[in-house]
């Protein structure tokens, strides 16, 4: 892993009002104390569903470098997941390696990632997501996968009768799961002959730790080739956040703490740039573990965009481009019917929400070591990853590059 280098030791120049940050040997005593995250079943799967949803976005970012994009994986690992339990031996195997579960030798591995996913769906954490297959009902599907999955998941996948009835209660299905949140799931009717429809959505409205005094701010985004945007800007002066820069990928890192022991990495390129493919290629569990160890505590004056992101995307040709390629031309899914099942799509759907409010007030004492605040600001393209802590699992990844691209 490229080492990050803290930002230890800043010149103060009165026209820029740069702060100088603490030396991590002085201050108040207290140490960032190192965890080894992926040493059990639980975290080393979720270590899986991270790197998934690393490659995935990889995928979807190189598709079209100058597009903004967002995703929810954890929702995607879970709908393919339960595809899974159709699946033959051979089958399986191809689909646990694009998963990244081929590694974890785990034969618990449905339940712990039931009780994963029940983990992040904790009311504090923000997050709603839902995931199932939809099969066409003519394949004549077999009620032991059917009950096998609805028993495993809580969730029986559904047969499809062809018609308008099954976009409306698919779409119903989605916004019910999502707290109303994610509206028409699908905007045009079900293609014939859909086969096998895995389909995973999500919604985000995560709480900050550390409210905002100011919201709603228009100020100037910078875009790559392009004039300034008007954006809503949150803005809060000595905010704690952690802050690191890497040199070798060209940004600077900030993590800021969010309600549930969740939080948002925002990786911001030193230049206005729409090409973060460095950032990109870095992203693994390990490496985002490893960064987060060696962020910096800091008070920063912190400004924002006001996020109200949306994205919908068919997710099957990037599954081809990760290895599925043969597989989708024959699935072998023995376990869901004797007839040849095909999978037509892996339609995904996510919103989030970033709002100022939070459940303390930042603190007016300045960090030890630390005489003024360290200004970041988040006005140009930009990557994030939203993180539970606890567990390591990814939730959320999006590339930024306009916020209206996303609106």
């Amino acid at each position: 892993m490229q080492r990050l280098t803290l930002l230890l030791c800043i010149v103060w120049l009165i026209p820029c009002s740069l702060a100088q940050l603490p030396d991590p040997e002085q201050g108040d005593g207290e140490e960032e104390v190192a965890v080894d995250l992926f040493t059990t079943p639980a975290t080393k799967l979720a270590a899986a569903t991270s790197d998934f949803g690393y490659n995935l976005f990889r995928q979807l970012a190189g598709q079209d470098p100058k597009a903004s994009v967002l995703l929810a994986p954890i929702s995607i690992s879970a709908a393919l997941t339960q595809l899974s339990m159709g699946a033959s031996t051979s089958a399986e195997k191809q689909l646990y390696r694009v998963l990244r579960y081929h590694a974890l030798q785990d034969p618990q591995l449905h339940d712990r990632l039931r009780d994963l996913l029940a983990s992040l769906h904790t009311s504090s954490k923000g997050l709603s997501s839902a995931a199932r297959i939809c099969l066409e009902r003519k394949l004549r599907l077999k009620l032991d996968y059917l009950n096998a999955v609805e028993k495993q998941y809580g969730v029986r996948p559904k047969a499809l009768m062809g018609g308008a009835r099954d976009l409306k209660e698919i779409n119903e299905w989605v916004r019910q799961q999502t707290g109303g949140k994610v509206d028409r799931f699908f905007r045009a009717a079900l293609p014939r002959g859909a086969g096998a429809m895995p389909l995973g959505a999500a919604y985000f409205k995560g709480r900050w730790l550390t409210r905002f005094s100011q919201s709603g701010i228009m100020q100037d985004f910078q875009v790559d080739g392009a004039a300034p945007v008007k954006t809503a800007m949150m803005q809060q002066e000595r905010y704690p956040i952690k802050l690191g820069n890497d040199p070798d990928l060209g940004c600077t890192v900030a993590q800021v703490q969010m309600d549930g022991d969740v939080s948002m990495i925002f990786f911001l390129p030193d230049e206005v740039t729409q090409n973060m493919t460095l950032i990109e290629e870095a992203l693994t569990a390990e490496f985002v573990q490893d960064l987060s160890m060696t962020l910096h505590p800091v008070q920063a004056d912190l400004v924002l965009p006001v996020l109200k992101l949306s994205y919908a995307a068919d997710l099957l040709p990037l599954l081809s481009d990760m290895g599925l390629s043969d597989w989708l031309t024959q699935t072998d899914l023995e376990k869901i019917s004797n007839q040849a099942v095909k999978v037509s799509s892996v339609h995904h759907k996510v919103v989030m929400e970033t709002a100022p409010e939070g459940s303390q007030y930042p603190s007016s004492a300045p960090v030890s070591g630390q005489q003024l605040a360290q200004p970041f600001r988040v006005d140009r393209p930009f990557l994030f990853l939203v993180r539970d802590e606890t567990s390591g699992a990814l939730l959320l990844i999006g590339k930024v590059l306009n916020p209206r691209d996303l609106a």
